[in-house]
């Protein structure tokens, strides 16, 4: 592939993602979405977010993953369950982290 050919397909590469980008922007208002896919998407950025995460938990730690030795793992079940009661990112944070820092400090 001659550097031309691949400086074409990047451009065009950019056009349509900046394309796809400006018509969800450019018709927003405009067009009626089901109700069922709005409902759907309204759970896009916690799926997304868990998705981020949940590897970084499994397997981030010195320990073997899938273990309940590893402090991740442990870490996320006590911000799952204050997420889950309190409803409260602060708190969940708060939680999760001075669980995460209070057995690293143990082990």
């Amino acid at each position: 592939m001659s550097e031309l050919s691949l400086w074409l397909l990047f451009l065009a590469v950019g056009c349509v993602t900046f394309a796809l980008r400006l018509s969800f922007i450019q018709f927003y208002g405009r067009l009626r979405v089901p109700s069922g896919l709005q409902r759907a998407l309204h759970y896009v950025p916690s799926s997304v977010l868990a998705a981020l995460v949940l590897p970084a938990v499994i397997y981030g730690g010195a320990a073997a993953p899938y273990s309940l030795e590893n402090p991740r793992i442990w870490a996320a079940l006590v911000a799952a369950l204050v997420a889950w009661k309190s409803r409260n990112i602060l708190f969940t944070l708060v939680a999760g982290m001075g669980t995460l820092w209070t057995l690293q400090y143990l082990a």
